[in-house]
């Protein structure tokens, strides 16, 4: 059984990425699942100047703990206009200079979904490359349109069977990924 790591990028308190990340999660099967939510990790803007002052903060090494614990992490991206929103770049920033390869040996499934046709496919590019920056194997990576049309929030269920067809496919090789040695 594998420790999987789950979040979203987003610090939206009513976040899709968080809807989607929790759905993803709860199909998968024989699995050990902690999803959290980045807002519980306050980290100030990154600014060298107070990583100089003040050193690191009390959150990112437990947020950084949480990440070393794992042996894969899910993560679903948003975008705001076009890029990696600045909540998440925040995040990684501070991440990276706590440890430059904080996700070495971490096998990463990425996601990212939007209200528009493209899924923050923007975003999520970006966060493709950080993953192998930071050292990471990116495992999948897939986006999900229009949230609103394609996703049930009341019955917290994919709508467009194509799109539940490629979710559940694309779990199913996450899992035999992650179980590999």
């Amino acid at each position: 059984m594998s420790k999987i790591l789950a979040f979203a990028g987003s610090n939206s308190s009513q976040s899709i990425n968080h809807e989607l990340v929790s759905y993803v999660v709860n199909q998968l099967i024989d699995e050990e699942v902690k999803l959290i939510r980045l807002t519980d990790y306050h980290l100030p803007i990154y600014q060298i100047d107070h990583e100089q002052e003040k050193g690191f903060p009390e959150d990112l090494e437990k947020l950084y703990d949480e990440i070393k614990a794992a042996n894969a992490l899910i993560i679903s991206v948003n975008e705001h206009n076009g890029m990696v929103s600045s909540f998440f770049k925040n995040v990684l920033d501070w991440l990276s200079r706590l440890d430059r390869n904080f996700l070495a040996s971490k096998k990463v499934l990425l996601m990212s979904t939007s209200t528009g046709d493209n899924a923050a496919s923007a975003s999520r590019a970006y966060v493709e490359i950080a993953v192998e920056r930071y050292q990471g194997q990116l495992v999948s990576s897939f986006g999900f349109p229009s949230f609103p049309d394609n996703f049930d929030q009341e019955k917290n269920q994919i709508t467009n069977e194509a799109l539940e067809l490629g979710v559940k496919d694309t779990l199913s090789q996450f899992q035999q990924e992650i179980t590999l040695k």
